[in-house]
C-alpha cells in the first residue's frame, strides 16, 4: 500500500507525508493585504522573496514550501501553496495592488485559512496597512495559533501616526488610518503567538524586512520569550550554549533603555555609543534588532519602560524541542494522546517533550513560566521515555498565561543549554469534547456533536464555530451550563458537492464563560472524500510495436506505442518508473481522458514500465518488453484517496505519540 502511495503521490510529497524531507521543514508563508494603498508593501514582499528564494536555493536553508495568502475586502485567497521556488516567485511577481473600497481588511480571515495551511512551528508574516473588519475571529485566530504553535509576525505600515490614504468606490480621496485599539489587536495576536507587531512607514519597512530573511535561516531557536503588558522595569535571563550561534535579540517598544550583561560580568546600555557584548544595532519604528557575540552562559537583560513591550532572543542551534501537552490514552495501546483543547486549570498535568537535533541530550528542568505579567515559574517532574523523549508531570496547572522553557544538557558539553517556546499558552476551567468522523462528504450534512463542563456557577455559555473553508454552518450560540455538569450542542457543516476530494477543513469550537474570562476551544481535522464507487485503475493497449533487436544490442532498437485509457474517471498521469528510452505522452485528438505513449530505446535496454493514476487515484502499473509482443499484466489498483486519508491520520496519531 505504500508502495503504490508513494509512485502516485511522487516521492517528494511522500516523504513530507510521513515527515521526511531536505533541508528546512518549515514553510515560507506570507499573507499579504492587495488593496490599493499596499503597492510599495507588496514591492517589498516581492523584494523579500525573490532574495530568500535565490539565496536559499539548492541549500539545507530551502524552505519545504511556500505558502502566499491576498486578502483585501470583501475577499480574502485564494490559499497558494507549493514547493516549487520558481512557481512561488512568479506568482508573487504577479501580485497587484487594486481595490479596498473602505477602510478594513479581511487581515484575520487570511490568517486564519494560513494557520490552518501551514505545518506546526511555522513562521507567518502578515503585511497591512488596514485594521481588521473580521475581529470577531480573534479567538480562533489565537486557538490556531495555540495548536499549531506557529509564530506570527505582523509587518504594520502607517499605523495610528500616520494617514492611511485610499479610494472609495467612488474614486474620491480618503484619509484611514489604523487607530490604536486597531493596532492593539495585531499587537495582541503577535505577544500569543511569540510574534513582533512591527509598527513602520512605508518608507521604513524595507529595513524591518530583515527579519524574515534571519528566520528562514535553518535551525532558528527561541532562547527566550517575555512580554510585558504594562510598562515596567524587569529583569531576564538566557542561556547560551556550544551548539548556539548568532545569539540576536528582538525588542518591540517604544521609549525604553536595556542593560545586557554577559556570563563574565561586563554590561553594556542602550545609551553606550561603543561596547563588545554589542556587535550591531538596527532600529526601525518600534523594532529593535541587537546582534550579540557570542559567549557561552548565562546572559542578563534589564529592560526599563513606562509603555508595554516584548523580548524575544533567538539563535541557530540544532538542538531544540517539541512538545504537547497529552492525557493517558484511551485507545488499544498505551502511551498518551495530544489534547486538542486547552489543558485544565488547578489541576494536574502532563507535557511530552521531545528533544530534536541531538541524540545525546537530556533534559533536566520543564518549567511553565508566566509570560507576560511576571516571571513566576511551576516546576514539572521530568521522567525520560527514551529515546530523547520525557514525560513531564506538573501538579497544579497554572491559571494565567505563560511560556514553555526546557533545559537539560547535551552528553560531552559543560553548560546547561535553554530553550523555549515562543507560543504563549493558558489552561482553561472549562471542558470541551467532540466527537466525529474524520471524514467528510461534499453534498452531505456533517454532524459534530459537542459537550462542555465547567465546575463554575450557573450561566449561559457562548459558543462559536468557525472553519477555514468557509463551509456554511449552523450551532447554538448560547448554552445554559449548571455548574458542576455538562451541556451538550451539536454543530453542522455543508460543502458544496464540488469540493476537491483530498483537500481538508479545520473545525474550531469555542466555548466562553458567563463572565467572559475564560475560553477554551477544540480544534477538529476533516478530510473532504468524495462519493464515488470506482475502483478501477486505467488500462494499457498496445497499439504498436517495431524492434529490430539482435545479438548485438548497442546497434539496435526498439519502440511501442501504447493507448491508456480509463473508463470511469479519466486519466489523470503516466509516468516512467522503469526505463532509460525516449518516453513521450500526449492527450488523444477529441477525446482528453486517453492518453497516448510513445516510447524508444535502445534494445540493450529491453525492458520498460510506466505508472497509470486515474482522476480518483486509483493506480496500475504497465510493463512492455522488447521481445515480447504483448504487455505483461502486473497492474495493481489501490482506492488511493481513501488510503492516503487513513495513512494521514495514522501518521498524524503517530507523530502525536
Amino acid at each position: 500500500m505504500l508502495e503504490d502511495i508513494r509512485l502516485a503521490a511522487g516521492d517528494t510529497t511522500f516523504l513530507q507525508m510521513v515527515g521526511i524531507s531536505r533541508g528546512s521543514s518549515r514553510a515560507l508563508c506570507f499573507v499579504t493585504d492587495t488593496s490599493q494603498s499596499m503597492s510599495d508593501d507588496i514591492a517589498v514582499v516581492k523584494t523579500v522573496t525573490n532574495s530568500i528564494i535565490k539565496s536559499n536555493k539548492g541549500t539545507e536553508n530551502k524552505p519545504s514550501f511556500y505558502i502566499l495568502v491576498p486578502f483585501s475586502d470583501p475577499g480574502f485567497g485564494p490559499l497558494i501553496r507549493t514547493a516549487d521556488d520558481t512557481l512561488f516567485k512568479d506568482i508573487v511577481d504577479h501580485l497587484t495592488a487594486t481595490g479596498g473600497g473602505d477602510n478594513e481588511e479581511m487581515s484575520l480571515s487570511g490568517l486564519q485559512l494560513a494557520l490552518s495551511s501551514a505545518p506546526f512551528n511555522s513562521d507567518i508574516f502578515l503585511f497591512t496597512d488596514a485594521p481588521a473588519k473580521d475581529k470577531h475571529l480573534k479567538n480562533t485566530v489565537i486557538a490556531l495559533i495555540e495548536r499549531t504553535q506557529t509564530v506570527v509576525n505582523f509587518m504594520i505600515t502607517d499605523s495610528v501616526v500616520t494617514n492611511r490614504r485610499k479610494r472609495s468606490n467612488g474614486n474620491q480621496p480618503q484619509t484611514r488610518m489604523i487607530a490604536e485599539s486597531d493596532a492593539q489587536l495585531y499587537r495582541d495576536l503577535a505577544q500569543a503567538s511569540g510574534g513582533q507587531a512591527i509598527e513602520v512607514t512605508k518608507a521604513e519597512l524595507p529595513a524591518a524586512t530583515t527579519i524574515i530573511t534571519q528566520f528562514a535561516r535553518l535551525s532558528v531557536v527561541t532562547l527566550l520569550q517575555a512580554s510585558r503588558s504594562l510598562g515596567q522595569t524587569d529583569s531576564f535571563n538566557f542561556i547560551v550554549d556550544e551548539t548556539v550561534s548568532n545569539p540576536t535579540v528582538y525588542i518591540t517598544g517604544r521609549s525604553l533603555t536595556f542593560t545586557i550583561t554577559s556570563p563574565t560580568g561586563a554590561s553594556q546600555q542602550s545609551t553606550d555609543s561603543t561596547g563588545s557584548l554589542i556587535t550591531s544595532t538596527t532600529t526601525v519604528g518600534n523594532f529593535k534588532t541587537l546582534q550579540l557575540q557570542k559567549q557561552v552562559g548565562q546572559w542578563g537583560i534589564r529592560i526599563e519602560s513606562d509603555n508595554p513591550y516584548t523580548l524575544r532572543v533567538i539563535g541557530q542551534s540544532p538542538v531544540d524541542f517539541l512538545f504537547d501537552f497529552v492525557e493517558p490514552s484511551e485507545g488499544p495501546f498505551d502511551g498518551f494522546d495530544s489534547l486538542d483543547t486547552r489543558p485544565r486549570a488547578g489541576v494536574n498535568g502532563r507535557l511530552l517533550v521531545s528533544i530534536t537535533g541531538s541524540d545525546s541530550a537530556t533534559v533536566t528542568e520543564v518549567a511553565l513560566v508566566q509570560s507576560s505579567k511576571g516571571s513566576e515559574e511551576t516546576l514539572g517532574v521530568v521522567e525520560s521515555q527514551g529515546n530523547g523523549n520525557f514525560l513531564v508531570q506538573v501538579d497544579v496547572m497554572p491559571v494565567v498565561e505563560f511560556v514553555v522553557r526546557v533545559k537539560g544538557r547535551v552528553q560531552g558539553s559543560s553548560n546547561d543549554f535553554q530553550r523555549q517556546s515562543p507560543t504563549n499558552f493558558r489552561a482553561s476551567n472549562l471542558t470541551l469534547t467532540a466527537n466525529s468522523e474524520n471524514v467528510f462528504i461534499p453534498g452531505t450534512l456533517l454532524s459534530v456533536p459537542f459537550t462542555v463542563a465547567s465546575n463554575g456557577p450557573d450561566g449561559n455559555v457562548t459558543i462559536r464555530a468557525s472553519n477555514s473553508g468557509g463551509f456554511e454552518s449552523t450551532f447554538p450560540t448560547i448554552l445554559f451550563l449548571e455548574g458542576g455538569n455538562s451541556t451538550n450542542g451539536t454543530v453542522t457543516l455543508s460543502a458544496p458537492k464540488n469540493t476537491p476530494s483530498g483537500s481538508d477543513v479545520i473545525l474550531t469550537i469555542e466555548a466562553e464563560s458567563p463572565d467572559g474570562t475564560d475560553s477554551n476551544y477544540i480544534m477538529l481535522r476533516f478530510s473532504i472524500i468524495n462519493s464515488f464507487n470506482d475502483f478501477t485503475h486505467p488500462e494499457c493497449e498496445l497499439l504498436n510495436r517495431e524492434s529490430n533487436c539482435t545479438e548485438n544490442c548497442s546497434l539496435t532498437a526498439w519502440e511501442i506505442y501504447v493507448r491508456v485509457t480509463d473508463s470511469e474517471a479519466g486519466v489523470d498521469r503516466v509516468d516512467l518508473i522503469q526505463g532509460n528510452g525516449t518516453f513521450n505522452t500526449s492527450l488523444e485528438a477529441g477525446n482528453a481522458g486517453i492518453t497516448l505513449v510513445s516510447y524508444a530505446a535502445s534494445c540493450c535496454a529491453p525492458e520498460m514500465e510506466m505508472l497509470v493514476v486515474d482522476r480518483v487515484g486509483n493506480v496500475g502499473t504497465c510493463r512492455f518488453t522488447a521481445r515480447d509482443s504483448v504487455s505483461i499484466g502486473v497492474s495493481q489498483s489501490l482506492f488511493l484517496c481513501l488510503s492516503i486519508v487513513a495513512l494521514g491520520h495514522f501518521i498524524f496519531k503517530l507523530s502525536e505519540h
